[in-house]
C-alpha cells in the first residue's frame, strides 16, 4: 500500500521518490523493485472480475445492479460474493439506471358498469402458468403524440403474455391485448383476470370476451393501487428501462415506440431479463425449468 501511494503521488511538486520513501520509511530499491513486478495476482483477479461484471451489466442493458450481476457471474462459474461485486461496481462507477417517476391518469372508473369483486385480494402467487393474469394501461410519450400500452402479465412467471399499443383509450386497446394473450396461451378454465375498475375493462365488449373464454373477472377496490401492484411494477420497469432512457424521455415517433416496445418485451423482458422474484432468471427460463 505504501509503494502504491508513493507511485500515485510521486509527481507532486517537491515530492520526489526519495522524499516520499524516506517519509514512509521504505527503501527506494524496494519501491523500484515493486514497479518492476507489475500488478499482484489479486489486482489481476479484481481486474478480470470487473471486466466480467461489466460484461453482464451491459448484457442487462445497463439496468442491472449488483444482485443480478452477481447471479450471472455465479452461473458462469465465477465464485464471488455479492458484496465484492457491489464494491467493485461502486468503485468503477457502474450502477443501474434510475429515473424520476411520472404519474398520468389512465383509469376512468366513473361509469355505469358494475365492477367485479376483488377475488385476487393482493395474493400475487400462482402454482402454475395461466392461473392469474393481471392487466393495466399506461401512457407512452412520443414526439408525434401520446400512446397507450395495455399489458397482460402472468403472475406465475411475470411473463407478459399479451400487449397492445394504440393512440386511444377505447376498449379495443385492451381487447386486442387480451386476445393476444388468449391466442398465445390457450388458458384453461378458472383463470382469474384482475384489473382496475376502468371502463375499458368493465364495458360489455371486454366482459363478453372474458365470458366467451371462461375467464373469471376480478377488479381492484376503488382507489387502491396496491390491489394491482405487480402490474404497476411492470409498467414502472418498462418506463425506467426503456422509455426514460430515450432523449427527452420520449420516443421520436409512434413507429419507434411500437418497434422498441416489441423488442423490449418479446426479446429482452420475457426471454433475457433476470427477475429477482423468480430466482434471477427470465420468465421464459422460469417456465421452462418447471415443465
Amino acid at each position: 500500500m505504501k509503494f502504491q501511494w508513493i507511485h500515485q503521488h510521486r509527481n507532486q511538486p517537491d515530492w520526489t521518490v526519495e522524499v516520499l520513501c524516506k517519509t514512509l520509511e521504505v527503501s527506494r530499491s524496494g519501491y523500484y523493485a515493486w514497479i518492476g513486478r507489475g500488478p499482484s495476482k489479486r489486482a489481476q483477479w479484481k481486474a478480470q472480475l470487473l471486466d466480467a461484471a461489466r460484461t453482464e451489466y451491459e448484457l442487462g442493458r445497463c439496468n442491472y445492479g449488483s444482485p443480478r450481476v452477481h447471479k450471472a457471474l455465479i452461473e458462469k462459474g465465477i465464485a464471488v460474493c455479492v458484496n465484492t461485486v457491489a464494491t467493485l461496481m461502486k468503485e468503477a462507477g457502474i450502477r443501474a439506471k434510475c429515473c424520476r417517476r411520472f404519474c398520468v391518469q389512465t383509469t376512468d372508473s366513473k361509469h355505469d358498469y358494475r365492477p367485479a369483486e376483488n377475488l385476487l385480494d393482493q395474493h400475487f402467487v400462482a402454482d402454475a402458468p395461466d392461473q392469474k393474469w393481471l392487466c393495466d394501461i399506461t401512457y407512452i410519450q412520443s414526439d408525434e403524440g401520446t400512446l397507450y400500452l395495455a399489458s397482460v402479465l402472468d403472475v406465475y412467471s411475470r411473463r407478459i403474455v399479451g400487449w397492445q399499443i394504440a393512440d386511444h383509450l377505447r376498449a379495443e386497446l385492451c381487447v386486442d391485448a387480451l386476445s393476444m394473450a388468449i391466442g398465445a396461451r390457450r388458458p384453461g378454465a378458472e383463470l382469474i383476470h384482475h384489473s382496475d375498475r376502468g371502463v375499458q375493462y368493465a364495458c360489455d365488449l371486454y366482459q363478453q370476451l372474458l365470458k366467451e373464454n371462461n375467464i373469471v373477472c376480478s377488479m381492484s377496490r376503488r382507489g387502491n393501487c396496491y390491489d394491482n401492484a405487480m402490474m404497476e411494477s411492470f409498467h414502472s420497469t418498462y418506463k425506467r428501462e426503456l422509455l426514460y432512457q430515450q432523449p427527452g424521455e420520449r420516443f421520436a415517433s409512434k413507429d419507434q415506440a411500437r418497434r422498441m416496445t416489441f423488442e423490449y418485451i418479446e426479446v429482452f423482458y420475457n426471454r433475457q431479463r433476470r427477475h429477482s422474484a423468480i430466482g434471477y432468471v427470465s420468465p421464459e427460463a422460469f417456465e421452462a425449468s418447471r415443465n
